[in-house]
């Protein structure tokens, strides 16, 4: 007897091979109808013998193809129609699209194995893909999920192409990038050592440039790389002289696993970060030491090649170990475009290896670590965005425009967050230009209309994000604060929307609702509850602004004003620079003066006192520093951090600091203490909260919390414990998570807590 099912898949189930994988299943239970990308997932008919729909449903959710993410199947009766056969349709489109966007996906060991197959026509071809692998958000232009849709569809298919991409037995069934050496895009050599030929030629010639000392800018799945011999000193000495990258860590790309640990000490949990399909860049403590590569850092940011142009880098000879960093002028956003990349590159790269498939949107390279709270994504973008992080109870679709740094923006549609890629700081005018150009890109893609838009922001009033977002026409515009984000994106990552929990939120600033710099903030609460501040670390003068942010020594003056017993911090050991006194008397006067609550200016005063008087030339640079020297020495002692009253009371903590780098205790001790006192005073205010409240979740985010070392302690302190500790695994835990809290306050109606956007006047905005 014939039966007959309508069926609607959702998740990431378009670009994945979804359909191929639906046709073969449906062929090998002898069954009819048809498959077809919709709006919101994959539309299927189905009919046939009960016993084979029936085995149809439990294979499909048991065996779907590895890339695929099914979050939802509905099952409706259908009437039969008198299909003869099963067939794939033509995506249809007739509402706003909702289906989830697949990530961008590392080339499958198949294909790798036909790269570097001679006999095959795909031998080292630098576009080789299936529906297993290769790219889809970085090429996707529109929705649903077809090649006219996406950048290759300028490049029609030759016939032995044709050929595999309609045979449903071919693993390249509806592989919608799918191109070879005839009918596809090829990469040429520009610059120095230029090859004539391409593909093969121009990457071996690149290889030479590499091998000499010399930087390649090379074009890979979300924008375009430079790249230099991380043994060489020299070269990367050049890399940083020309990107005006002074110390920050660069990342470096290993010729394999082996290769990833002569480098690091990686764990089980590192290498299964390292070797996943999101192939991230992963902190790891280092073995070696490659000069100038990661100065003043215990950790290599390492990764493994991704994309098939990396492994025939490699296999043409360049040197196993490359560092491999965003092209880009310290604080631009990435390169993605060609004509992009030549002008704004010239200076920086001896050489371009150019690939001819244009790039979508960028997206840079995503950072992670394998965390004492489990895994964290520090930097969340290629491989992760777009992803669904939750499903939220809302009907309308909602924006959240982020923070001011390290932005990313989220948009829900039909109750799906979409958190998008790694944008940038938007004091930068090129970082503004992308967070425009991805707020436009999303809404366009999601078809979303402003007169159903409700647009979130932080609530300070002159953050640029902000101040565009009011812009945006929508229903509705609301604002959340700053901190209270922070722990809402710890809960929303596990759809806890009612749970309670001792939210702390530890960073740079953030706008606070009473008009001070807020930063060290303890919370009771839930997302759909509110959160209630019920302490933060004690106010601090903070003379100069912005200014503080760049200069531990400008922090430290407003953190040690009026407190007793201090030696003279010019003289011996301390030798504080003529900046202190400068601060001090802004301080003192309160002109361009705030008041502070912020923990990592606390960090960045600690730095200052330890001899970190330099101004800092990337964002966190001086609490980096402290954290680095720290972990030379084991914990022995901790300085006395007490939560008084409301106030986590720093005063003690840098009294002792100071008293014992004047005795001539080494600074690496006096910075475990300083770290250990940070976690045992936090655990014993929560200890203490706990009690009082009968809450025993608690959330932790912030950029603050970044720190490994921190929260390794934070963890031996309180395992045994009653308490239970949530950390961000699937957004960052700094600014970069801060839409996706938004978002999830909106949608559960906590949006306008705090103070309103008009009544706010701090200018801060330094994480």
């Amino acid at each position: 007897m014939t039966c007959a099912r309508s069926i609607r898949v959702r998740g990431v189930v378009q670009g994945v091979g979804f359909r191929p994988f639906v046709y073969r299943l449906a062929h090998s239970n002898r069954l009819a109808g048809w498959v077809r990308n919709g709006e919101d997932g994959v539309a299927i008919h189905l009919e046939g013998a009960q016993p084979g729909v029936e085995a149809f449903l439990r294979e499909l959710q048991a065996q779907p193809p590895p890339a695929a993410r099914i979050t939802a199947v509905d099952v409706l009766a259908a009437e039969p129609a008198g299909f003869a056969d099963f067939t794939i349709w033509e995506s249809q489109g007739r509402k706003p699209p909702s289906v989830r966007i697949s990530p961008d996906l590392p080339v499958c060991e198949e294909c790798l194995r036909e790269l570097f197959d001679p006999s095959d026509r795909r031998y080292r071809y630098p576009y080789i893909n299936c529906t297993n692998c290769g790219p889809r958000y970085t090429i996707t232009q529109a929705l649903p999920y077809d090649r006219r849709h996406t950048t290759m569809s300028g490049w029609p298919l030759d016939e032995a192409c044709a050929r595999q991409y309609h045979d449903p037995a071919d693993r390249r069934f509806h592989a919608q990038p799918v191109a070879c050496p005839s009918c596809g895009p090829h990469y040429s050599l520009a610059g120095q050592d230029a090859a004539s030929g391409l593909d093969w030629p121009a990457i071996a010639a690149a290889t030479g440039v590499l091998r000499s000392g010399r930087i390649v800018a090379v074009k890979g799945v979300g924008g375009y790389h430079l790249a230099c011999d991380a043994s060489n000193s020299s070269a990367v000495l050049a890399l940083r002289e020309r990107k005006f990258r002074k110390e920050k860590p660069f990342a470096v790309m290993a010729n394999g696993l082996a290769a990833a640990r002569a480098l690091a000490h990686l764990t089980p949990e590192a290498v299964e970060l390292m070797t996943s399909a999101a192939r991230p860049i992963v902190l790891a403590p280092a073995r070696v030491d490659l000069a100038g590569v990661a100065p003043d850092n215990s950790e290599l940011g390492i990764m493994l090649p991704y994309a098939p142009i990396h492994y025939l880098l490699f296999a043409a000879g360049a040197p196993g170990v490359l560092v491999m960093t965003s092209a880009n002028r310290s604080s631009e956003p990435i390169a993605y475009t060609d004509q992009d990349a030549r002008a704004r590159l010239a200076g920086i790269a001896d050489a371009f290896l150019i690939g001819e498939r244009p790039i979508a949107r960028r997206v840079d390279d995503s950072v992670a670590r394998a965390g004492a709270f489990g895994p964290v994504i520090l930097r969340r973008a290629r491989g992760y965005a777009p992803g669904v992080l939750a499903r939220f109870a809302v009907e309308r679709p909602v924006l959240a425009a982020g923070a001011d740094l390290k932005n990313s923006i989220t948009l829900v549609v039909d109750g799906q967050a979409f958190v998008s890629q790694h944008i940038g700081d938007l004091d930068q005018y090129q970082a503004f230009q992308a967070f425009r150009e991805t707020i436009r890109d999303l809404l366009s893609m999601y078809q979303v209309r402003p007169q159903d838009l409700l647009v979130v922001c932080d609530s300070h009033p002159q953050y640029v994000s902000t101040v565009h977002a009011l812009e945006l026409s929508a229903a509705a515009h609301v604002s959340i604060q700053h901190h209270r984000a922070h722990i809402a994106s710890v809960l929303a990552e596990r759809e806890a929307w009612d749970e309670p929990a001792l939210g702390v939120s530890f960073d740079g600033t953030g706008y606070g609702d009473d008009g001070a710099i807020w930063g060290g903030e303890l919370f009771t609460g839930s997302i759909a509850h509110g959160f209630q501040r019920v302490a933060h670390l004690r106010y601090a003068p903070l003379p100069g602004g912005d200014a503080a942010a760049q200069h531990p020594v400008q922090a430290a003056a407003g953190f040690l004003l009026n407190l007793d017993g201090l030696p003279d911090l010019t003289a011996e050991p301390f030798r504080f620079p003529a900046r202190y006194q400068s601060a001090l008397r802004l301080a003192r006067t309160g002109v361009r003066t705030f008041a502070t609550s912020s923990m990592g200016r606390l960090f960045d005063a600690a730095a200052a006192l330890l001899g970190f008087h330099q101004a800092i030339s990337f964002e966190g640079q001086a609490a980096m520093w402290l954290e680095y020297i720290a972990r030379t020495c084991p914990a022995r002692d901790a300085y006395p951090f007490p939560l008084a009253g409301e106030e986590l009371d720093y005063r003690p903590l840098l009294l002792a600091v100071a008293a014992d780098r004047r005795r001539g205790r080494v600074p690496t001790e006096i910075a475990r203490a300083f770290q250990l006192g940070i976690a045992q005073g936090l655990c014993a205010a929560l200890d203490g909260l706990s009690r009082q409240t009968g809450i025993y979740t608690v959330a932790l985010s912030g950029g603050v919390f970044q720190n490994e070392l921190l929260l390794e302690d934070i963890r031996s302190l309180v395992l045994p414990s009653r308490l239970r500790v949530w950390t961000n695994h699937t957004v960052p835990p700094n600014d970069g998570g801060i839409s996706f809290g938004q978002a999830a306050m909106a949608a559960m109606g906590r949006a306008g807590r705090g103070i309103p956007i008009s009544d706010a006047s701090a200018t801060l905005r330094s994480e």
